[in-house]
């Protein structure tokens, strides 16, 4: 980890901007100054005219590993990630086998230590037959548990009230929840099936899984919160209609906090047009009504923070008929780069963006030393570039598994030209360095 020094930067950190020099050392930022002079620094970056941020800290991905190589893997994933200038990522447990056991857990800390270039935690998951061992949790070994209240199988799927009241009573720290109502989606199915059979249009998906669906869910999630004290995070909103469930203010003020993620806020349902099941995802995009309330939520602050929920299938599963084309779609590499169209379009101010996708995570996680830029943190940064003119993505490699992304057609005005992961280089003038080692993301105890 040797001396990096990055000049003439428009940092962008805890609500202000100002341009100055940073330097890091021992995989720490050493210093940020006006001007450093007197260094000796083996790599210098001249980030002039540049945006210099804390690198995203992405809440929830699925990055399907153990158990479905051929769509991603920790390796892979994280090398797309730190492209689009994430530094660090949470990971889901409903993989194959799923992270119910800590043996399970110790098993994907292992591989990322292995093979990720990004810095890592997990999502311990729940079963009806899991909770005992998710009460007797560590908290500050696990990123967060999460609960599929909705849209998931097997033995993930945890919809009787006896067992979501015990979890939520006794879960140690805190609780993730995917909001869906099962049985109203099963309905809307069967109905559009009656007028469709089997060939139903992908424009169907949120009328299918409809914001009826995800507030009946949401709300008993936010009912169960207040019942049992839970300290309960809320993924993937996607409805106007389920915002009034969440205060606006300041993080820590709040026991219920709300998540957005990048692909609500900028696709909607007049997008299926185009991409069909290439946008099917659980919950689903729905209209620009819906959209336009999630961006104004999130400068209310009634949403907490952003993530990418990036769930990558293979090209050839996504372009199955709707109802066998499996629901999720690779992010990481663009997510960051889109929602600085969102500063480019003054819908959202650079700082909140900042807010959302950085500090505030490492807020509510309990993030030891990351997601700001301060002297002494760990050095997870990234360099934004605004380009002359717009990109069209598709000269992008894909660095995910699946070699493919749903912002294929979209043209950005920004670029991660620069990320560095606790003081390593790891992406540079579009180059992976495959020396960088992510590190184990540090929680604090005391989350619940």
């Amino acid at each position: 980890m040797s001396r990096i020094l990055i000049r003439n930067a428009r940092l962008v950190n805890e609500g202000e901007v100002r341009d100055v020099d940073l330097l890091i050392a021992h995989g720490r930022i050493e210093k940020i100054a006006g001007s450093i002079d007197g260094v000796n620094a083996p790599l210098e970056i001249d980030a002039t005219g540049r945006w210099l941020v804390p690198g995203m800290i992405d809440d929830q991905v699925h990055f399907r590993e153990p158990g479905a190589a051929h769509k991603a893997t920790i390796g892979s994933e994280s090398r797309a990630a730190v492209a689009g200038g994430i530094t660090s990522f949470m990971d889901m447990p409903n993989t194959n086998p799923a992270t119910l056991s800590v043996s399970a857990l110790n098993e994907k800390k292992s591989r990322a230590a292995a093979c990720s270039v990004a810095n890592y935690g997990f999502h311990f998951g729940v079963s009806k037959d899991n909770l005992d061992v998710v009460a007797s949790l560590d908290p500050r070994q696990v990123a967060g548990v999460k609960v599929f209240m909705g849209a998931s199988t097997g033995d993930m799927l945890v919809d009787d009230p006896n067992v979501l009241e015990r979890l939520f009573a006794n879960v140690p720290t805190i609780l993730l929840a995917h909001c869906e109502h099962t049985p109203s989606i099963l309905a809307n199915e069967a109905r559009y099936r009656k007028q469709y059979g089997d060939f139903i249009p992908p424009h169907m998906h949120p009328l299918i899984r409809d914001a009826e669906a995800c507030f009946r869910s949401s709300s008993l999630a936010v009912e169960l919160a207040n019942k049992f004290n839970t300290r309960l995070h809320v993924l993937h909103l996607t409805t106007a209609k389920e915002l009034k469930l969440f205060e606006a203010g300041p993080l820590a003020n709040k026991l219920i906090t709300a998540e957005v993620c990048a692909h609500h806020l900028l696709f909607d349902d007049r997008d299926y047009t185009s991409l069909g099941s290439l946008i099917k995802c659980n919950p689903a995009i729905k209209t620009k009504e819906d959209r336009d309330a999630l961006r104004q939520a999130l400068l209310c602050d009634r949403i907490d923070v952003i993530g990418t929920d990036h769930a990558p299938h293979t090209l050839s599963e996504k372009q199955r008929p709707y109802a066998s084309a499996p629901s999720g779609l690779p992010l990481v590499q663009h997510a960051l780069s889109a929602l600085f169209e969102l500063v480019e379009e003054g819908v959202l101010p650079i700082t909140l963006l900042v807010r959302k996708t950085s500090h505030a995570v490492a807020d509510l996680f309990a993030i030891q030393e990351r997601g700001y830029l301060r002297e002494g943190y760990w050095a997870d940064l990234a360099i934004i570039e605004r380009l002359e003119e717009p990109r069209p993505v598709s000269l992008d490699p894909v660095l995910a598994h699946c070699k493919w992304t749903p912002f294929q057609n979209h043209q950005l005005r920004h670029r991660v030209s620069t990320t560095i992961v606790s003081g390593q280089l790891a992406w540079h003038d579009e180059v992976v360095n495959e020396s960088c080692q992510g590190l184990p993301l540090a929680f604090g105890a005391q989350r619940s």
